[in-house]
């Protein structure tokens, strides 16, 4: 049972990771007083400003929103709240030191890597590509240094080696905010403390760039393949084969294998060569066009990938 607790709490998050966390507290019967998110963004050629995951929650609970350009500017809206609680999932924006004072005992963060392993913007991702065994959620205080505070309470979660980062987000996501609703009473009414990071064990993951879905074809096939699964909601794995410009979605390994980027098609199969090993495809996805499989890939684009 979980303890309830009277104190309000501002919630800041913005994408669907967040969300998930939101939900959980307002079901568990949590307070929120508000919650700040992003401003709305501009989507399609329209243009239409679309709201945040978070924000369309917030709105169908009647919650009270905030979307300040710069987190700074409620600080005067937080003050008149009276001691309020602060949570943060996946906000988007860096808080400010005057913002952070402002709650007791500080803001209590989800981090989605079990610190202090992968601080930074990328661990669900990271964790994957480095074939990582396990990955779990760290519930912490934030600090002024990105991903730094000590940790409330951590969750792990083994990793069998096939995970899409899709996928992972929504596990993660799921299981932080269980974590989330577990912790936050023990850690206002201060029977659960933090502990510091271990120094000696910090990795920090940096920020995906749109060029690091570019496949390497010089590099081991068994790299490609967790790149693949790693950046499936973005920047997505690209490369050129023959004429084609696509993107793979799902290859799998096979052995063998000497000249990097030679393409090979036998038996219905699409193989690259890579450089260590070869890479079987799988789902590819011609650029402006929807996935397939690769049989139905070979059956339109056969020609155009083999020729000179």
């Amino acid at each position: 049972i979980i303890k309830k607790m009277s104190k309000k709490i501002v919630f800041f998050g913005t994408e669907d990771f967040s969300a998930t966390s939101l939900r959980a507290l307002i079901d568990a019967g949590f307070d929120i007083a508000v919650v700040v998110t992003k401003p709305d963004t501009a989507k399609g050629r329209s243009k239409e400003l679309v709201p945040s995951p978070v924000k369309v929650i917030a709105q169908n609970a009647n919650i009270a929103v905030w979307q300040p350009e710069n987190a700074a500017d409620i600080a005067e809206k937080i003050q008149r709240l009276n001691d309020p609680v602060g949570v943060l999932v996946s906000y988007g924006k860096l808080i400010p030191d005057e913002i952070l004072k402002l709650f007791n005992p500080g803001i209590v963060n989800l981090h989605p890597s079990l610190l202090p392993k992968y601080r930074g913007p990328s661990p669900i991702e990271s964790a994957i590509i480095n074939g990582d065994s396990q990955t779990g959620v760290s519930i912490m205080q934030l600090t002024h240094e990105m991903d730094a505070g000590p940790v409330y309470s951590q969750i792990k979660l083994p990793l069998n080696g096939n995970e899409y980062a899709d996928d992972l987000y929504k596990t993660l996501a799921k299981k932080g905010a269980e974590q989330l609703v577990t912790s936050l009473p023990s850690i206002l009414d201060g029977s659960l403390q933090a502990r510091e990071q271990n120094q000696a064990d910090i990795v920090i993951c940096q920020l995906i760039e749109k060029t690091d879905g570019n496949i390497d074809w010089n590099q081991p096939a068994a790299q490609i393949e967790r790149k693949i699964r790693a950046y499936n909601i973005w920047p997505k794995s690209r490369t050129k084969l023959g004429n084609v410009e696509v993107i793979i979605t799902k290859a799998h390994l096979e052995s063998g294998g000497d000249m990097s980027g030679k393409v090979e098609i036998a038996d219905d199969k699409l193989i690259v060569y890579c450089g260590e090993n070869c890479l079987s495809i799988d789902m590819i996805q011609p650029i402006g066009k929807k996935e397939m499989p690769v049989q139905a890939f070979l059956a339109g684009y056969k020609d155009k990938i083999t020729a000179e």
